[in-house]
């Protein structure tokens, strides 16, 4: 299993995001514009690293690719729902235009946030989805 963490682990009061993706490079680049923000980052290389974490560790955000192989990130962020309902769920994916934000809504995930993201509205996107859990 491909798990990274940034700060300290554990931290009650600091919101953990988990990021998803098949891809190391893209977890990287990820990993190194949210590091200052002040969450707990872990990374999982593809859904069955994620949905082992997310039945083991208390998650606030998951933010999935969708294109990956065995299990697309739509499919992954439905079964987190079944399993964790209080988790914000958000697709981040260069195939946005197949995806719409209403079909995504009607399942309950955020998104679709387009690749390459802009880092400053990726930051604010995730604060703003964060502010409701309010820890």
């Amino acid at each position: 299993m491909c798990v990274d963490t940034d700060g300290a682990a554990g931290d009650a009061n600091r919101l953990v995001v988990l990021i998803v993706d098949d891809e190391p490079r893209i977890l990287s680049a990820m990993r190194r514009t949210l590091r200052r923000e002040g969450y707990e980052i872990l990374t999982a290389m593809g859904p069955h690293e994620a949905l082992t974490l997310i039945d083991k560790r208390e998650i606030d955000l998951v933010l999935s690719d969708q294109m990956m192989p065995v299990m697309r990130g739509i499919q992954l962020l439905e079964e987190i729902g079944r399993r964790r309902p209080q988790v914000v769920r958000m697709l981040i994916t260069g195939w946005s235009e197949e995806l719409q934000a209403e079909q995504l809504g009607a399942l309950g995930i955020q998104g679709p946030i387009a690749k390459p993201w802009d880092d400053a509205q990726l930051k604010e996107t995730l604060r703003k989805a964060l502010a409701v859990v309010g820890k």
